[in-house]
C-alpha cells in the first residue's frame, strides 16, 4: 500500500485549529480575531498565530473598518479577517440525464459563471463521459474568460451509488460500466483536485447552506427527476453509510418481483415514482400518442385523462409508503422534496400526506414537516461547488500543517 502523508497527533490538532478558524471566517464573512477566539474557544494568541499563517498562504485578507465619526473612544478600530476570493476558483458540475451543468465560484463562494451543455446521449462509457465533462467545463470557463488552469478543484455530482471518499462510482445511470474510478479517469484530463459525490447528497448540501434546510440540523432531502435520490443530514453532517451507498431511498423495495428499475433490480420505489418509470408505464398502457415529459403527463391528468390520472395516483400511493418508512426510520425534523421540474404536485397531494400519516407509527407529537422545493439544474451544481470549496479548503490547511512539520 502506498505511503500517505499524515500529520502527527500534534499536526492533527494544528490542522483542526486552522480549519476551525478558516470555516469561522467563511461562516461570518468578515470577523475580527478576538471574535474568532470567542467563537472557537481558542486563545487570542493562537488565533493570531493561525491567522498569520493563513494570511501568508494567501487564503484570507485583512478588511479595514470603514472610517467612522469620532466617538471619543480611544484605541485602534478592530481589523476584520475575510476570505480572499481570488485565492481559488472552484467548479461544481452536475451530470444529469440530458445535460451537464457547470458553475464556477471563487473562494468566498461568489458565483462567477455558469453554463449548461446538452447531452446527445444519457449513458456513456467512462471515457466518453469524462470528455463531455471536460468539454462542458471548458465552455463554461471560456464564457467567463477563465483559464482552465485557474480551476483549483471541482466536484462532479452524479446519480447512483458513489463512494465519495474514493471518488469511486459503483453504479450510475450516466455510465454504461460499473465500478468506475471516476476520480482517476478525470485526473487524466484535468490537473486539479477532483471530487465525485452522489448528486442527492449535494442537493442536501445546497439545501443546508442556501435553501430550506438552513438552520435545521436533522433533515432529509428527496430528489425526484429521472430517478429518485435521497440526502440525509444528521447533526449538520451528511450521512453516507460505510460504503458510501447509504440513503438510497429510490432503491428501497416496495413490491416483491415488481417493476424493473434502471439499477437492474425489481420492485424499487424508483421504478414506480421516477420520471422514466411513469413515462414507461404510459407508453406500455396507451395505444395513442404518449406524453414525452412529466409535465405533459400531469397536464393530461388534470384534463381528465383516466390513464394519466391512474399512473400518477399509484405513484403517489407508493411515495406515501416511502415517506412513512423514512419517518419511521429517521424521525427527521424536516423532509424536503426537491426536483428540477415543478410538476411534482401529484406526490404531495392531501391524499398522499394522509396515507403517509396513516402509515407512520402513531405518537402524541407532530409529524415532520414535508415541503416542496423546485429548482433548476444550477442548484445541484451549486451544492457540488460548495462541497468542492470545503474539500479544497481542507487540502490547503493540510498542506500548511505538513509544510510546518
Amino acid at each position: 500500500m502506498p505511503q500517505i502523508d499524515r500529520p502527527s497527533h500534534t499536526g492533527e490538532l494544528r490542522e483542526s485549529g486552522r480549519q476551525q478558524v478558516l470555516e469561522t471566517i467563511r461562516a461570518q464573512g468578515a470577523i475580527a480575531r478576538i471574535d474568532i477566539a470567542r467563537e472557537t474557544g481558542m486563545s487570542p494568541a493562537t488565533v493570531t498565530a493561525i491567522s498569520a499563517e493563513l494570511l501568508e498562504a494567501g487564503l484570507i485578507r485583512e478588511v479595514q473598518p470603514e472610517a467612522k465619526p469620532t466617538t471619543g473612544k480611544r484605541g485602534r478600530p478592530r481589523v476584520s479577517l475575510a476570505l480572499r476570493g481570488d485565492a481559488h476558483k472552484i467548479a461544481g458540475i452536475k451530470v444529469a440525464h440530458s445535460s451537464i451543468t457547470v458553475l464556477v465560484i471563487d473562494f468566498e463562494g461568489n458565483e462567477l459563471v455558469d453554463h449548461d451543455m446538452p447531452l446527445v446521449q444519457a449513458r456513456m462509457e467512462p471515457e466518453q463521459l469524462c470528455n463531455a465533462i471536460v468539454t462542458a467545463l471548458e465552455q463554461c470557463c471560456r464564457k467567463g474568460s477563465i483559464g482552465l488552469a485557474d480551476i483549483s478543484g471541482l466536484c462532479v455530482g452524479m446519480a447512483g451509488l458513489v463512494d465519495a471518499t474514493r471518488n469511486f462510482v459503483y453504479w450510475s445511470s450516466s455510465l454504461t460500466s460499473r465500478n468506475v474510478d471516476m476520480g482517476a479517469h478525470l485526473g487524466q484530463h484535468l490537473n486539479c483536485a477532483i471530487f465525485v459525490e452522489n448528486d442527492a447528497n449535494l442537493v442536501a448540501k445546497a439545501e443546508h447552506l442556501f435553501g430550506k434546510g438552513r438552520d435545521v440540523s436533522d433533515f432529509i432531502v428527496i430528489t425526484i427527476e429521472h430517478g429518485v435520490g435521497m440526502g440525509v443530514v444528521i447533526d449538520d453532517e451528511i450521512y453516507r453509510g460505510t460504503r458510501g451507498c447509504g440513503a438510497e431511498f429510490g432503491h428501497t423495495k416496495v413490491q416483491l418481483s415488481g417493476a424493473l428499475c434502471q439499477c437492474g433490480q425489481r420492485g424499487c420505489l424508483e421504478a414506480y415514482v421516477g420520471d422514466y418509470a411513469l413515462l414507461r408505464e404510459a407508453r406500455l398502457l396507451s395505444d395513442e400518442a404518449t406524453p414525452q415529459s412529466i409535465g405533459q403527463l400531469s397536464a393530461a391528468a388534470r384534463e381528465g385523462d383516466a390513464l394519466a390520472g391512474s399512473i400518477l395516483e399509484r405513484a403517489g400511493r407508493m411515495f406515501a409508503m416511502g415517506l412513512a418508512n423514512i419517518i419511521n426510520i429517521f424521525d427527521p425534523e424536516l423532509i424536503i422534496v426537491s426536483g428540477t421540474h415543478s410538476s411534482m404536485d401529484y406526490l404531495l397531494t392531501p391524499q398522499v400526506i394522509e396515507e403517509m400519516r396513516q402509515s407512520v407509527v402513531q405518537v402524541d407529537a407532530p409529524l415532520p414537516e414535508v415541503v416542496q422545493h423546485s429548482w433548476g439544474q444550477l442548484m445541484w451544481a451549486k451544492g457540488a461547488a460548495a462541497y468542492a470549496v470545503e474539500k479544497v479548503s481542507a487540502q490547503c490547511v493540510r498542506r500548511l500543517v505538513l509544510d510546518a512539520v
